[in-house]
């Protein structure tokens, strides 16, 4: 199936030129041609923030609502119709800030949806306030004497929270990027896909260079299977590990729970 069947005509793209969001869509795309799923059986879920704009800018089905609940959202749509593959999109701020509450119960609930989040390290839709992920140290115009909490680790709390799939990736590596979200969807359970995103307008800390610089790719010998090194695995960084960082494929899933269909 070629990619360009999720594309959309005639469509204004508010991203800015440079966005590793381009790349991030580039990498869904596709991950959904190469798994051959059409557009009408794709389901994306987002809230609000430059990263939750996604679903406008391709073709599928998809439901824009309120700051930081597209993944709960994402949980009843997958509910309601498990022949559908259910994405939670959003930002770091969006996922981790308003919705780090839904984020932590998700992960216990185990819905089958992937959930991918665009990690930028800042609020880009409203002008580059420190994000939940911001480093210490990160000036911006609200934080002008730097960052002083510790940055949030999803990595670390998915892992620790026992989600049944956890990945880290770098939207700069398309290729890699493609096949983590590939293994993401064919993953029965919930699966955070954390994705560094230079955002090239208010993070100029963080930019492309950078990211290749402070990253690494998971070597071979890593054991996903094996959760206390996984754990050890997302606590690292920089330089910070890019692949699958955690899989746990014995968990029921949400929707296999409910007595409904039992």
């Amino acid at each position: 199936m070629d990619h360009r069947v999720y594309d959309l005509e005639g469509i204004d793209n508010q991203w800015c030129p440079g966005c590793g969001d381009f790349q991030i869509m580039e990498a869904l795309k596709k991950s959904l041609s190469e798994l051959e799923i059409p557009p009408e059986k794709v389901v994306l879920l987002s809230g609000i923030g430059q990263a939750a704009k996604m679903p406008h800018f391709m073709r599928g089905h998809f439901f824009n609502g309120l700051h930081g609940r597209s993944i709960s959202n994402a949980t009843g749509m997958k509910v309601a119709n498990r022949d559908l593959t259910v994405f939670a999109i959003g930002g770091d701020g969006d996922m981790y800030g308003e919705g780090g509450n839904h984020f932590i119960h998700t992960i216990r609930r185990n819905p089958d949806i992937t959930n991918l989040v665009h990690n930028n390290r800042v609020y880009g839709l409203t002008k580059g306030q420190a994000s939940p992920t911001s480093p210490r140290g990160f000036v911006t115009p609200v934080q002008v004497d730097g960052v002083f909490p510790e940055p949030f680790n999803p990595v670390a709390i998915a892992v620790a929270q026992g989600a049944s799939f956890v990945a880290r990736a770098f939207s700069g590596n398309v290729e890699q990027t493609v096949g983590i979200i590939k293994e993401a969807i064919l993953h029965r359970g919930y699966s955070l896909v954390d994705i560094f995103q230079p955002c090239v307008s208010f993070n100029r800390v963080n930019t492309f260079a950078w990211y290749r610089d402070n990253t690494y790719e998971i070597p071979k010998e890593h054991d996903p299977g094996d959760r206390k090194a996984a754990l050890e695995r997302a606590m690292e960084g920089p330089p910070y590990p890019l692949g699958v960082i955690f899989r746990d494929g014995d968990r029921k899933t949400f929707e296999d729970s409910l007595a409904v269909y039992e």
